[in-house]
């Protein structure tokens, strides 16, 4: 199948999940076991999908690796084990690993904090030809810091900045950054992979009960459950605040890894599609080079 059959179908895929307009946005209005028209008979169906829009995903970075012009930033948020590792891994399977950089970003260090919350996500931006992917992100600064008050506390802040209106100037950094970063070729997607509660106790379990899952799982994974309300409602003022046209939001749904790792591809294999990316053009004095390389070649044993 061509590029361009491929693209076309993406848009059925992606368009119920995109975000541009965070205006009355409301995470009630996703169900995370949706697979749209596609039943768990399809299964198989979507598997066969995943792996031919993975062959146009690796075609397509080929071109923006070697036309150099253009960076993009994929960035990854979600709940523990709503499935952020798996997607990455399938997605970007077929990917020249010259040109993708994942970085994954934990509990700041100490030299982190002794940095804006920023810093340490702007060191690791993608280069030209490249595309970057973040596992959570400075996004965290509106999530997990939002809902436990003690994480924010250890940020050094002076008092005085410190203000009920961090979380709304936070977003306002946010949005201009990702504006900055359009202006500037790195063109960024950003994806709230949307487990529900019932499954991801149904995924801790498997992970306590599976011991080749064991180490996947922590006791403060657990533990942070307790927080679900105040999460969700964190979510959904960060999506409402920080989308736009050029910096969307996707809400995949994450209760089948299945679909969600082709909602995922769909939406990169777009983005990197709309940026009519091609091989460099050869000059006249270049291609005359390679006639002489040629010929000379030829004439040798």
């Amino acid at each position: 199948m061509k590029i361009k059959q491929i693209v076309k179908q993406c848009g059925k895929i992606t368009n119920p999940f995109r975000v541009t307009q965070g205006k009355g946005f409301s995470l009630t209005k996703f169900d995370p076991s949706d697979t749209l028209w596609l039943k768990s008979e399809d299964k198989p169906k979507a598997k066969e999908a995943l792996a031919t829009g993975v062959a146009a995903l690796a075609e397509l970075q080929d071109r923006l690796y070697a036309q150099d012009r253009w960076a993009v930033l994929l960035i990854f948020q979600a709940m523990d084990a709503a499935g952020k590792d798996g997607a990455i891994k399938h997605v970007m399977s077929g990917v020249n690993p010259q040109g993708c950089d994942v970085s994954s970003f934990k509990s700041p260090s100490a030299e982190d904090l002794d940095h804006d919350y920023l810093w340490r996500c702007m060191k690791v931006l993608p280069n030209r030809g490249h595309i970057g992917i973040f596992n959570r992100s400075y996004y965290e600064e509106t999530l997990a810091v939002r809902v436990h008050a003690e994480f924010l506390a250890k940020q050094k802040l002076p008092p005085e900045v410190v203000t009920k209106r961090i979380w709304k100037e936070r977003f306002e950094d946010i949005r201009n950054l990702e504006q900055y970063l359009t202006h500037n070729g790195v063109v960024v997607r950003k994806f709230f992979l949307h487990v529900s509660k019932k499954e991801q106790k149904r995924r801790f379990l498997e992970r306590i009960e599976n011991p080749e899952k064991n180490w996947k799982f922590s006791a403060n994974d657990a533990t942070e459950r307790q927080y679900w309300d105040d999460y969700m409602a964190a979510y959904e003022d960060m999506i409402r605040h920080t989308a736009t046209e050029d910096s969307p939001w996707y809400v995949v749904p994450a209760d089948n890894k299945w679909f969600t790792r082709v909602v995922v591809a769909a939406s990169v294999i777009e983005t990197l599609a709309s940026l009519n990316l091609a091989y460099p053009e050869v000059s006249q004095e270049k291609l005359k080079e390679l006639a002489a390389a040629k010929a000379e070649l030829l004439g040798k044993k």
